[in-house]
Parts: C-alpha cells; sequence; structure tokens
C-alpha cells in the first residue's frame, strides 16, 4: 500500500509515514511527527510536536493533535534534540476540533493507548496518560496529568481537574465537574461530582459475570453507603471473603495510591451542602 498525500496538504521534512498512511486536502504534518500503517488525516486536521501515532488511527477534520502545551511553566527553550512528547496507540478515533496536547517539559510523554474514542471538541492536556477502549463524549476536557484507565467513559461537557484518576469501567456522567479521584466500576454524576451506584451497563458491555457484578455492588456499598471511614472500608475489603480478587485487589490499590482523594458519594456530597448554606 502506498502512502495517498492530497496535493494541498503540507507535510514537513523529516516527517515519517509508513505504508498505506492518507493526508488529507490542507492537513498539516510537521517534521517531527510519525504516522504508523493505514492511519488517516483528513482534511484541515494538524499534526505537530515530537508525536508518534500507531497504525490505522482516523483524525477527522480539524483534530489538532501534538499541539504545544497550554502549562504555563512551559519553557521553549530544551536540550538539544529533545523535546515534549505524545505517544498514540492502534485504532484511535479523534473527531473534529478534538486537541491532544504534548507534554510540558522535554523528555515527558502525553500518552493514549489504543481503540479509544474521543468525540468532537474533546480536549486531553499536557501529561495525560489514557488506556484503552475509553470514549471521551463531546466537549469534555482533561486538565493536566490526569490518568484515565481503561474501558471508562466519560460524559458530555464534564471537566476533570488535574492529577485526578480515574479508575477502570467507571463512568462520569454528563456536565460533571470531577475534582477527586473516581473509584474502579463506579459511576458518577452531577457538580460536584457524587458516587451515585456501581457502572452497571459499562460491567454488562464488559463481560463481567453476575456474581463479578455483585460484589462491585459490595464494593460500592462499603466504600459509599454504611457510614465508615476510608481506612475502615480498606480493613473491610481486605478482610472480605474474595478479598484476592482482581476486583476488590485493584480497587484497594487504587486508594492506596490516590493523592487527591476519592470522589464523596451523593449522600456525604449533600452533607458538606447543607453544613456550607447553615
Amino acid at each position: 500500500m502506498s502512502v495517498n498525500v492530497h496535493p494541498t496538504a503540507i507535510v514537513a521534512p523529516g516527517t515519517e509515514l509508513a505504508q498505506g498512511v492518507t493526508i488529507g486536502p490542507y492537513a498539516y504534518i510537521g517534521g517531527r511527527v510519525r504516522l504508523g500503517a493505514g492511519t488517516v488525516v483528513q482534511h484541515h486536521a494538524t499534526v505537530e510536536g515530537d508525536t508518534h501515532i500507531g497504525e490505522r488511527n482516523m483524525l477527522f477534520p480539524y483534530a489538532c493533535i501534538g499541539l504545544e502545551t497550554q502549562d504555563v511553566r512551559y519553557k521553549k527553550t530544551s536540550p538539544e534534540g529533545a523535546f515534549p512528547q505524545l505517544r498514540i496507540g492502534n485504532d484511535n478515533i479523534f473527531r473534529e476540533f478534538s486537541t491532544v496536547h504534548t507534554a510540558t517539559n522535554a523528555g515527558e510523554q502525553t500518552l493514549i493507548g489504543s481503540h479509544n474514542y474521543l468525540l468532537a471538541y474533546v480536549h486531553v492536556a499536557h501529561n495525560c496518560t489514557l488506556g484503552d477502549h475509553i470514549t471521551i463524549s463531546n466537549n469534555s476536557a482533561l486538565a493536566g496529568h490526569v490518568v484515565v484507565e481503561s474501558h471508562t467513559v466519560i460524559g458530555g461537557f464534564s471537566g476533570v481537574h488535574q492529577f485526578c484518576l480515574i479508575g477502570q469501567y467507571a463512568m462520569v456522567g454528563g456536565y460533571c465537574k470531577v475534582t477527586q479521584d473516581l473509584p474502579p466500576f463506579m459511576l458518577c454524576d452531577g457538580i460536584p461530582a457524587a458516587v451515585r451506584s456501581i457502572n452497571k451497563v459499562g460491567l454488562d458491555r464488559g463481560g463481567f459475570t453476575s456474581e463479578m457484578i455483585a460484589l462491585a455492588g459490595h464494593i460500592f456499598k462499603t466504600l459509599y453507603k454504611r457510614g465508615r471511614n476510608l481506612t475502615e472500608a480498606l480493613e473491610q475489603l481486605q478482610k472480605h471473603p474474595q478479598a484476592a480478587s482482581p476486583l476488590i485487589q485493584s480497587t484497594i490499590a487504587f486508594i492506596v495510591n490516590s493523592k487527591r482523594g476519592l470522589t464523596l458519594g451523593s449522600a456525604q456530597v449533600s452533607k458538606e451542602n447543607l453544613l456550607k448554606n447553615a
């Protein structure tokens, strides 16, 4: 398969294009970019920076991938040959006007895995890390250093605060303001975001058995429904007969590694609001 570059596209010297790459009309590809086999850059899309994109990715019109970070700490001067990086896997879709930025400092990376779907006007900021099979709906934004684990869904018009961690198989509802870490398998909604339940639909679609979904429900109740503090909840999970299961182990590891604290439950958020308005 040959490379197909439209005559009106601009491909800077130094660009590496694998077999089967297609560059549409008026697209721009910078000189440090590598595009993997079968990747398609549609008309008016832009790929810049030290950006490596894997195979069979699709960039829709006006997508801007690999642009310079918006981090105010960014300094254009860097060691010779070292640049902030963006690395993207295979089979991702970037819809129109989506933006993904390189990291802030030379040698650092923004990372996106494979089989992800970023809808129109989605923004992924510097130093973010995304896993695989993630869907981010229209107009949502991830601030710098956000980590999104695999098989998650982020609803439209939602914002995630910098350094937050979104666990695997979690779901962020539409129009959410996420300022703390969202544990795996949970569903949050609201402003501020509050955990409402497990992400049952996502677990069903992910092939989880009824027993596994019931265990996820138990984790939810342990963390949010039984009036325990986080230390007590962790102790209960560690004592559970199925404590060695991947669901409980991944939840415990998530909590231990959390740096911003967990997203509150809906009852906790309501109580906080009552106290503030008292």
